[in-house]
């Protein structure tokens, strides 16, 4: 007996879907009660959230990223006393101790990686959800500077560096005296702050503010 081919199921319409970030479960999207989540039904990401505060506090975890930033390369990192020898160093002086021959390209990837992209993410952010949590109008292109920002996370490697660093400074410690400068702290306190801050921020719901702010 020849049976039939089974029906194809009609999906909602794309803009009623969610898509997983994680695993790419397609979830049908819903308007959500204030101060709940929906996670996904496969892998439990979180995929929406609607808590009317969030958005204020991930703005507040970005803008003190990125003064924290700004205090770690322009303040001493830390600094060497061996064998009467005393020798500062801060990011900066780091990076370019790699300025000669064929090692400028090195250079400018590490500039690129833990400080330039790690900046223009946060600053990317900042511009694009500023106006959103004063209940204003989206500047123009906030939705192309988040979708930089979003774009730019894989490539932000402030806590790879800032984890070589300490890794460095155990092995150091037995041959000379480290003084740790405010400019590492600064470091790692961008590094914490940036993961609470992934960890928080639901994109949908960004997205879903930008378009219906700018609608």
């Amino acid at each position: 007996m020849k049976q039939e081919p089974p029906l194809a199921m009609a999906l909602p319409p794309l803009d009623d879907l969610v898509a997983c970030p994680q695993c790419d479960t397609l979830h049908n999207a819903a308007t959500l009660p204030p101060g709940s989540r929906a996670y996904c039904q496969r892998c439990g990401v979180v995929l929406m959230t609607s808590q009317p505060a969030a958005m204020a506090r991930i703005l507040s975890l970005a803008l003190t990223a990125f003064v924290l930033m700004l205090a770690a390369i322009s303040f001493p990192f830390l600094s060497l006393d061996a064998g009467g020898l005393h020798n500062a160093t801060s990011v900066i002086d780091a990076i370019m101790a790699f300025n000669e021959g064929l090692a400028i390209p090195l250079v400018v990837a590490v500039a690129f990686f833990i400080i330039v992209i790690p900046l223009m993410r946060l600053g990317a952010l900042i511009y694009a959800l500023g106006p959103l949590v004063r209940e204003q109008p989206p500047r123009a292109g906030a939705r192309i500077a988040f979708g930089l920002a979003e774009r730019l996370r894989p490539w932000s490697m402030a806590e790879i560096f800032i984890v070589g660093v300490t890794v460095a400074l155990i092995k150091v410690a037995g041959m000379a005296a480290v003084t740790i400068g405010p400019a590492f702290w600064a470091f790692a306190g961008v590094v914490i702050i940036t993961v609470l801050k992934d960890q928080m921020i639901c994109r949908y719901s960004i997205w879903e503010a930008l378009d219906q702010s700018a609608a």
